[in-house]
């Protein structure tokens, strides 16, 4: 029974840290101008029409989610 407990205790503290994290990024995305503007990250304005397509911005946190959650992963 206690196992149970603890682990919801530990599943909840890593959800707060992960929660802190997002936040803290959230309000230091202002300082971060070149992220969206990458190299690879499309726009496309037309008279009537507008695409944006971060390409590379999304292969970027996609790397950096991916290296996290395999190093979190082995422990």
């Amino acid at each position: 029974m206690t196992d149970g407990i603890q682990h919801i205790g530990k599943l909840l503290l890593i959800l707060g840290i992960v929660i802190a994290l997002i936040g803290a990024l959230l309000l230091l995305s202002a300082k971060i101008s070149w992220l969206g503007k990458l190299p690879g990250d499309f726009l496309v304005q037309k008279k009537n029409f507008t695409l944006y397509f971060p390409l590379a911005t999304s292969l970027l946190i996609s790397i950096l989610l991916t290296l996290l959650f395999w190093f979190f992963g082995r422990r």
